[in-house]
């Protein structure tokens, strides 16, 4: 069976730490994807991410994060992640697959747990999955930094990526 992830109803958030004292946490507000699976394993998944959709609550910043100095969204408009394992034991799963940002490829794990099938109010059946990981920006060339007065870095190399995904069969039209 083909899903199609319903925007209405997920989030694509990441958070960094800044100074090494505070977490800056962001969102990429346009995606989609699908989930391809065969009596009720995983077979393929697939996401494409507008970069140019980063949203941190703070006009500058975002600026600054779609630049060339990050994500060079003029150059790179779209991340994308397609599955290349997933392994379940009840609702946890692990999905490895390789993301791509500014154009360069690397495999990522994802943990974290998958809910559903269920039925909306309306009777349209939903999956979901809640999955968690840590990457570290520069292996995606995203370098830019400035050192601290007092030691220490401006914006940290790893970043928590948060995302949660409901999902519907690929047939029916995205929640409003």
């Amino acid at each position: 069976m083909q899903w199609t992830i319903d925007l209405a109803h997920s989030q694509i958030q990441f958070s960094v730490k800044h100074m090494g004292i505070s977490t800056v946490r962001g969102t990429f507000d346009q995606f989609e994807g699908s989930i391809t699976e065969e009596g009720g394993v995983v077979q393929n998944v697939t996401v494409d991410i507008d970069l140019a959709s980063l949203n941190t609550g703070s006009g500058q910043r975002d600026g600054h994060l779609k630049s060339a100095d990050f994500f060079d969204v003029e150059n790179h408009p779209k991340a994308s992640f397609v599955l290349t394992q997933f392994e379940r034991s009840g609702d946890d799963v692990t999905a490895t697959g390789n993301l791509t940002i500014r154009g360069v490829t690397k495999p990522v794990t994802l943990k974290g747990e998958i809910g559903g099938p269920a039925k909306d109010p309306w009777g349209n059946e939903k999956v979901s999955a809640s999955l968690e990981t840590k990457i570290n920006r520069k292996e995606w060339g995203l370098v830019w930094n400035v050192a601290l007065e007092a030691g220490g870095v401006l914006v940290s190399e790893d970043v928590k990526l948060t995302i949660e995904v409901q999902a519907q069969p690929a047939a029916v039209p995205a929640a409003v």
